[in-house]
């Protein structure tokens, strides 16, 4: 019993570094921090609980039903880095080539949003916000990874694993809540020219990013298919 909970912790805890860096709240935050200008404090709050939910659903779903999914459609793991890579490129190309505008908030209560502006926001919630912003190729791929080596175990290893994995997503998901929630604080803090600045390098890391997660998936389709 002591090994299969030290098992489960170790587990829990190397979840939490693989997944940290392909999610990356810290980062992610200052990206998604433009699509909640104008909003209260209480529409941000709701607003962010939704992202968070919708990762954990994904996150989760990809956890306990992804190699099924991929089985169903004859998909493997590298075509999915490749594609997912791909599309995390052409966001990060959008966000670089993409115009800003000096933000005007100096720290102050926000002006009411429009009905459109708020119903412009949900619909962008799950994309490009939460797929593949927040969670993307990158932790599908991770989440996979996790969990391939527990579907040859035993069914009480395998809930064991996947038990240690989701509370790895869980808590990642609460980091994501935290660190949205609070982007704006830091960007209020940084300035309008900072925030800017910040946007373009975090823009180029994400391009980055999908690039690395594409050449990988060629990578071993090469090893798989050569």
């Amino acid at each position: 019993m002591s090994i299969s909970i030290h098992s489960f912790i170790q587990l829990v805890f190397i979840a939490i570094i693989a997944l940290f860096p392909v999610i990356n709240p810290i980062g992610s935050a200052f990206i998604v921090s433009q699509y909640f200008d104008g909003l209260s404090k209480k529409e941000r709050r709701n607003t962010i609980k939704k992202i968070a939910f919708y990762a954990f659903l994904l996150c989760t779903v990809t956890l306990f039903t992804g190699h099924w999914i991929l089985e169903l459609f004859g998909i493997t793991v590298p075509i999915i880095q490749l594609a997912g890579g791909i599309m995390i490129c052409k966001l990060g190309w959008e966000l670089l080539s993409s115009k800003t505008e000096a933000s005007t908030n100096t720290g102050k209560e926000s002006a009411p949003v429009s009905a459109n502006v708020l119903e412009n926001l949900r619909n962008k919630l799950f994309y490009p916000i939460t797929f593949p912003i927040t969670a993307g190729a990158g932790t599908i791929s991770v989440i996979f990874t996790l969990s391939a080596h527990s579907t040859v175990n035993n069914v009480s290893e395998y809930f064991i694993n996947a038990g240690a994995i989701l509370i790895a997503i869980i808590f990642m998901c609460l980091l994501v809540y935290f660190c949205y929630f609070n982007a704006n604080r830091l960007v209020n803090y940084l300035g309008s020219s900072s925030e800017q600045v910040v946007n373009r390098i975090m823009a180029f890391l994400i391009f980055c990013v999908g690039l690395q997660i594409a050449v990988g998936g060629i990578t071993s389709l090469i090893k798989l298919y050569g």
